[in-house]
């Protein structure tokens, strides 16, 4: 696989693309096949953001934005560029003209440094730089699913537009492309295959991978496509009791099916449950009583919101399941609820995005990926075997190693029995860690030998006390 190193050319500016000054690699698959790396052998663990309607904010707006997830440790926005066809940016400028996805509304001359002159493209021109110059890597969904699946994207605007955004961003080394959106690739499969071969054509340095619908993988119908470089998972926002398949929220079961696929490719979450968004979506009726504020609901309208302890719990889940990282979501920031839009927002919504950029969740997610960084990064695979004592749904246990440690993760608290041996050296150095804070309890040692339990320093076993226990073996 290429995708590591660009052409010289790619250094002058395209379109507001300047690489001399974005301070930023390419990614590229790791040697193993299982995670990301940026050009030069760094390992990369990604931590996404959903900022699917991110055209909704000013350049003020953005640079705020990208500031506070650049703060908080996330390197990758995930947003829809083309999310209605309709769709216009925070000045009103349209993407297309026409409703057509082959006619991007581009005015050549612009002054893209002058709010009156530049268009939809030179907006985002200016988010993709600046991210770059913060270490931000943007994932672009071409076209969200909806449009293509109801027929208003053909074959032919597929090429014209996918060719459009190759060749604008094959400079951009931070870009990354999502096909599909929110979409079963089984549903319009010719026009994703359109778009996935013809980015790859246009910019060939650039990752792609493909944003499927809810309950999901992206694998189940691309795996073997050549366009596609990693496999992306939606494990969605249902429990156990609405998902019928049972699944719900054990989205460690979609990584364990990727990561056991040949040949091997990178796996990631690309859309868990969100943080302040209902259990289930759609399993209350939103229309019906949008009308009303939420403390005047019928008892038994809404479903309750996903917590801060929810959202970790997918991460640790998921990335010591075998996962290239993980993306985190917040129901007002994935829409971007601005003080003018009409509350409550979709999915009952009541905070502005502004007031979710602190949400205990998100200043979380940074502590997951500090851990997972301390150790030696691509010797790490997913070891269930660690666990003496496994148990289903919220009382399973997450487990991984590498050479000379290994990370255990307990949603609730309980004790972990750990099959020992695993690791390399005679005895354990043992530590729990804190997901809310970062901050490590010493845990002792331990021969490392048969069966021994560990007991997080909790008062109570309940759902969300979560700990990870960290073993590091001592010659």
């Amino acid at each position: 696989m290429k995708h590591i190193f660009l052409s010289a050319i790619t250094t002058l500016l395209v379109w507001g693309c300047t690489m001399r000054e974005a301070g930023i690699q390419p990614l590229a698959i790791s040697a193993n096949h299982r995670f990301l790396t940026t050009a030069d052998g760094t390992p990369f663990l990604w931590l996404g953001d959903t900022g699917w309607l991110m055209h909704k904010l000013n350049r003020e707006q953005t640079e705020q934005y990208l500031e506070d997830r650049r703060n908080k440790g996330f390197n990758v926005i995930q947003t829809s560029v083309l999310h209605g066809l309709g769709v216009r940016n925070a000045y009103g400028r349209p993407a297309v003209t026409d409703n057509d996805a082959s006619r991007p509304a581009v005015t050549e001359g612009n002054d893209p440094n002058d709010s009156l002159q530049y268009d939809y493209w030179d907006h985002l021109d200016y988010a993709v730089q600046l991210a770059a110059q913060k270490g931000i890597y943007i994932a672009i969904v071409p076209v969200w699913g909806g449009n293509v699946k109801s027929g208003m994207v053909s074959r032919s605007q597929a090429v014209a537009y996918a060719k459009f955004l190759g060749e604008r961003y094959a400079a951009c080394r931070n870009v990354i492309w999502m096909n599909g959106g929110d979409v079963m690739g089984s549903d319009s499969t010719e026009i994703w295959n359109t778009i996935g071969n013809t980015l790859r054509q246009y910019a060939p340095d650039h990752l792609i991978t493909f944003h499927p619908f809810g309950r999901s993988r992206s694998s189940e119908w691309f795996h073997q496509a050549q366009w596609l470089d990693f496999n992306m998972v939606q494990s969605g926002h249902r429990t156990y009791e609405q998902d019928p398949n049972g699944i719900g929220q054990d989205n460690w079961r979609y990584i364990e099916k990727d990561y056991a696929l040949v040949p091997p490719k990178p796996v990631l979450d690309g859309e868990p449950s969100y943080e302040n968004i209902p259990h289930g979506l759609h399993d209350w009726n939103t229309e019906r009583y949008a009308h009303l504020r939420p403390e005047n609901f019928p008892p038994d309208a809404p479903q309750p919101l996903w917590q801060a302890e929810d959202v970790r719990r997918y991460a640790y889940w998921s990335v010591l399941a075998g996962a290239c990282g993980f993306t985190y979501g917040h129901n007002s920031i994935m829409q971007m609820l601005l003080s003018d839009d009409r509350l409550p927002g979709a999915y009952n919504a009541e905070m502005l995005w502004t007031d979710a950029l602190n949400a205990e969740g998100a200043t979380q997610m940074q502590y997951m990926k500090n851990l997972i960084l301390s150790r030696p990064f691509e010797e790490r695979t997913p070891d269930s075997s660690l666990v003496a004592n496994q148990g289903e749904k919220y009382d399973h246990i997450a487990a991984m190693k590498g050479e000379k440690y290994a990370f255990l993760y307990t949603f609730n608290g309980r004790e972990l029995q750990v099959n020992m041996g695993k690791i390399r050296g005679n005895t354990v150095k043992a530590n729990w860690y804190d997901p809310r804070n970062g901050t490590l309890t010493d845990a002792g040692t331990a021969k490392n030998e048969g069966v021994v339990a560990f007991t997080p320093p909790v008062t109570e076993i309940r759902d969300g006390n979560d700990w990870v226990l960290i073993l590091d073996g001592i010659e």
